[in-house]
């Protein structure tokens, strides 16, 4: 078993491409979700992942494991409806890495940034650069799942940002 620790914010205004990087193309599909635990296959252009995620804010278990690319693709068929695509780029930042999301399809113009941690005491330690934007580690409308179930929660749930 793994817990993960990680804050989530909004950006406020992302990094130029010079300090970007090219970033890695993602799709993740969530296959099914019951209470406060989720599973999901994400795909990379040569590897792919099953990952089930339980609990809600800062601190949640996560099992992650590899699996074929072949498999998630069979897997992804099951995700209609409940999937996002984004580009992830990884910038240092004083305290980590920041993981930096650039949504498409019906989030393009979402951008949100993570960040993972050690302990809850470097969690709680760490300060955001300017960057960064609101913080939602707390708000379930703004986590993964959600975004592909439901949209942005700015945006009506019966918009396009639920087609998918």
């Amino acid at each position: 078993m793994s817990t993960e620790i990680e804050r989530r914010f909004l950006v406020a205004a992302p990094p130029g491409p010079d300090e970007l990087g090219p970033g890695v193309p993602l799709r993740q599909g969530y296959l099914a979700g019951e209470g406060d635990v989720e599973s999901r296959v994400r795909i990379a252009p040569a590897q792919a992942w099953l990952t089930v995620k339980a609990g809600t804010g800062m601190m949640r278990t996560e099992v992650e494991v590899p699996i074929p690319l072949d498999a998630a693709e069979a897997l992804w068929a099951h995700t209609a409806g409940r999937r996002l695509e984004k580009i992830r780029h990884r910038v240092t930042v004083d305290g980590g890495v920041a993981e930096v999301d650039r949504y498409g399809g019906p989030l393009e113009g979402l951008w949100t940034v993570e960040v993972e941690f050690t302990s809850a005491e470097d969690a709680a330690r760490f300060v955001p650069p300017a960057w960064f934007g609101a913080e939602v580690t707390d708000d379930p409308a703004w986590t993964n799942a959600s975004l592909a179930r439901h949209g942005r929660p700015d945006r009506p749930r019966g918009d396009a940002a639920n087609r998918g």
